[in-house]
């Protein structure tokens, strides 16, 4: 049997308009310490999107989501908080905020291996 490691993860939200708290699930970012893993998948259905957010530019927001991504990897490329260690790069961007962008308040759990479950979360909680 193979080892289990712990895993965190959030539901990355579009949130148009703070004050209603009303969101759509765009994408997932999962860290796993013991796998060195922190990994984002995200997507915006677009014909949905426009029908929830009429007033929102969908390409602003996919740019925005690509930051998580760049965050993600790390390096210089993206900015100051890609220098830090995973770890904190994690919290970063899990860290509550009042904007467009949200991260759901961090889960636990454990999985064999972190890019399958990071698959699933985003099938179960994205697509589905």
């Amino acid at each position: 049997m193979q080892d289990k490691h712990l895993f965190e993860y959030a539901v990355i939200r579009v949130v148009p308009k703070v004050e209603r708290e009303e969101f759509m699930n765009v994408g997932v970012v999962l860290y796993c310490a013991n796998q060195d893993f922190l990994q984002v998948l995200f997507s915006i259905n677009k014909a949905r999107f426009c029908a929830f957010a009429p007033k929102l530019n969908v390409d602003e927001v996919e740019a925005s989501l690509q930051s998580f991504k760049r965050i993600c990897d790390g390096g210089a490329q993206a900015g100051p908080i890609g220098l830090y260690p995973t770890a904190e790069r994690f919290r970063w961007l899990t860290a509550a905020r009042s904007t467009i962008i949200q991260s759901s308040c961090v889960h636990p759990g454990l999985c064999t291996d972190a890019q399958q479950t990071l698959l699933k979360l985003y099938n179960e909680l994205v697509e589905g």
